[in-house]
């Protein structure tokens, strides 16, 4: 896609989407970006930062996407230039969020004056502000799965509780390694001394910091329900295995005398009963009889 530009203000914001080797080139000619930073554009493996260059900041920031094929929150990359009068941002457009508000802001000018007109500061407040209020869509599902395991813990197929599980753990995990990062960085934005920024919009910074403190302790949340539910799987886990084997155990020590009484009879000697025309039925009927008492012993003692 090509690079898309709006203005409004003073305020420049150009949009790049998946960009290319030539769409690096056009912002170094426009802007002067430093060929390290337009480098790490390209690296989708960066770590969140804030750099500094001079009359512009540099920030690698990433959010939370949801997959649905593999019920798993990956990472996605959004780099920011910030500069005077011009705010470029560049990422794989998955960031639906600033996709819509690239949009609203071309179609609609109360939308555009609204984000654009105070600043590129200000713009890049609005940002993530809603990059922020996304994530916490993300959470709101990820809290309705967990209360999908808690109801169905006692309910549903434990196997299939087991692997709900642990999918929801794997994806907190995914969740945990990507907000963590950015409440060191957006504290920077807060309390840091860049001139890029406006005095005045530190407090808006810090309410988009206090925004990742709080899904940082809604994760945590998160994290201590599923460790507990986890224990209560495998304790129902251990329970039923328990009640297999015990019913396994009475099994074979009920057969454990009828195959000796077997075995003894199967034997080429004069016995009891050997010759006797009645020999079979009891026989059998002596083992019926040893398999109910034992039945009958085991339920005195509570073990069936």
């Amino acid at each position: 896609m090509p690079i898309q530009t709006l203005t409004c203000g003073g305020t420049t914001w150009v949009n790049v989407e998946n960009a290319s080797l030539q769409d690096l080139e056009r912002l170094r000619q426009t802007f002067g970006f430093h060929p390290l930073a337009l480098e790490d554009v390209l690296n989708r493996n960066e770590r969140p930062k804030v750099d500094e260059y001079g009359d512009y900041l540099f920030l690698v920031l990433q959010f939370p996407v949801f997959q649905k094929e593999q019920r798993l929150s990956v990472p996605s990359e959004l780099h920011v230039f910030v500069g005077a009068d011009y705010l470029v941002t560049a990422h794989d457009a998955s960031l639906r969020p600033l996709v819509d508000l690239f949009r609203e802001c071309g179609q609609d000018e109360a939308a555009r004056r609204r984000n654009m007109e105070a600043g590129p500061g200000w713009l890049l407040y609005r940002i993530l502000d809603r990059m922020v209020d996304h994530l916490f869509l993300i959470l709101d599902r990820v809290g309705a799965r967990i209360r999908g395991v808690e109801e169905g813990l006692f309910t549903q197929n434990i196997r299939s509780m087991v692997e709900e599980i642990s999918l929801v753990r794997r994806d907190l995990i995914a969740l945990r390694s990507i907000v963590k990062p950015q409440i060191g960085l957006v504290a920077d934005l807060e309390q840091g001394d860049h001139p890029v920024l406006r005095q005045d919009l530190k407090p808006y910074f810090g309410d988009v910091a206090d925004g990742f403190h709080r899904a940082w302790d809604i994760l945590e949340d998160y994290r201590e329900v599923m460790d507990d539910l986890s224990e209560t799987a495998d304790s129902l886990t251990s329970y039923r295995i328990n009640e297999v084997m015990r019913v396994l155990t009475v099994i074979s020590v009920i057969m454990l005398p009828l195959t000796l009484l077997a075995g003894i009879y199967g034997m080429n000697v004069p016995l009891p009963l050997a010759h006797s025309p009645l020999s079979f039925i009891l026989i059998l009927g002596l083992m019926m009889l040893i398999a109910a008492g034992m039945l009958f012993y085991f339920r005195r003692r509570g073990w069936v």
